[in-house]
């Protein structure tokens, strides 16, 4: 009889903790990579004027909650700002570690995450030297990042933005392993999400450093279980034929996030002004 009531009670606790397991509240996510475009006047009837709107309009949409974007320049933040009251942005100017040159911002539903902490370094052998040039490259590179709690569930994980350098082979790959250091500092083995233009495509050495280091990062697009759209993201405001376009956005993250679904949309080619930029934003449906 003993035996019967003790094996019960094993039992029970087993279903007991089974069950808050199977409770535990799950974070999901949309998270987006999206080049914008700089403010250029000489884009014509693809310049800044003619998309902040649809840009604005694309995030809201899609109800991203999370959305890495390169190229923005302050006013384009604050043109953002104010058309997306409903977000908070991070992030500082490349040139002075201010309101100088190209952000790499991270913009996020302020209602559901609060940032527990963030800043920029510099892609370079000294990040903590704003505007320094790191190794080979052709000017400043950063990366924006922002340890966030999911108000919702209490997750706790972070969210690294970058763009890399156009030219600098070494840079890249330097660059690439200095943000894989910054992760391990940061959070450890708490989720982490990476993304950003790498200037590069999946047979570079930079993407090779990012998905083969012992710290693990996986390619979000190869990993989920539903890919839609189209397989590019830089077409030069559809100039560029779709045969001809690269992949050179990616989304990358760490081994215990799920990607249920990415989604690159496809550019409208042939008409100026509607357009979102001269990339097509990768947006990607996340769980952990």
């Amino acid at each position: 009889m003993k035996k019967s009531i003790w094996m019960y009670m094993v039992g029970a606790l087993a279903l007991c903790l089974t069950s808050c397991v199977q409770q535990k509240p799950c974070t999901e996510i949309n998270w987006a990579t999206f080049n914008i475009r700089y403010a250029n006047p000489a884009d014509s009837l693809d310049s800044w004027e003619y998309r902040k709107d649809t840009v604005a309009s694309f995030i809201l949409a899609n109800d991203l909650d999370i959305v890495g974007m390169q190229e923005v320049l302050h006013r384009q933040i604050e043109d953002l700002k104010e058309r997306l009251p409903e977000y908070e942005a991070v992030g500082v100017g490349r040139d002075d570690g201010k309101q100088g040159g190209e952000y790499a911002p991270l913009f996020f539903k302020k209602d559901r995450f609060e940032v527990m902490d963030s800043n920029t370094f510099w892609l370079s052998q000294y990040p903590d030297s704003v505007g320094f040039i790191g190794w080979d490259g052709a000017c400043c590179r950063i990366a924006t990042w922002a340890k966030l709690k999911d108000k919702q569930t209490g997750q706790v994980f972070m969210a690294v933005n970058t763009h890399f350098d156009h030219v600098g082979v070494e840079a890249r790959k330097n660059g690439a392993l200095l943000i894989i250091e910054k992760i391990k500092e940061i959070v450890g083995e708490q989720p982490a999400v990476l993304t950003g233009d790498f200037n590069v495509t999946d047979e570079s050495e930079a993407y090779t450093t990012l998905v083969s280091n012992e710290f693990v990062l996986k390619d979000a697009q190869k990993i989920a279980k539903t890919v839609e759209g189209v397989d590019y993201t830089f077409h030069n405001f559809g100039r560029i034929p779709a045969a001809e376009c690269n992949k050179i956005d990616f989304i990358f993250v760490t081994p215990q996030i799920q990607v249920e679904r990415s989604f690159i949309p496809q550019n409208v080619e042939g008409q100026p002004g509607k357009n979102l930029s001269d990339h097509n934003p990768q947006v990607v449906k996340l769980s952990f």
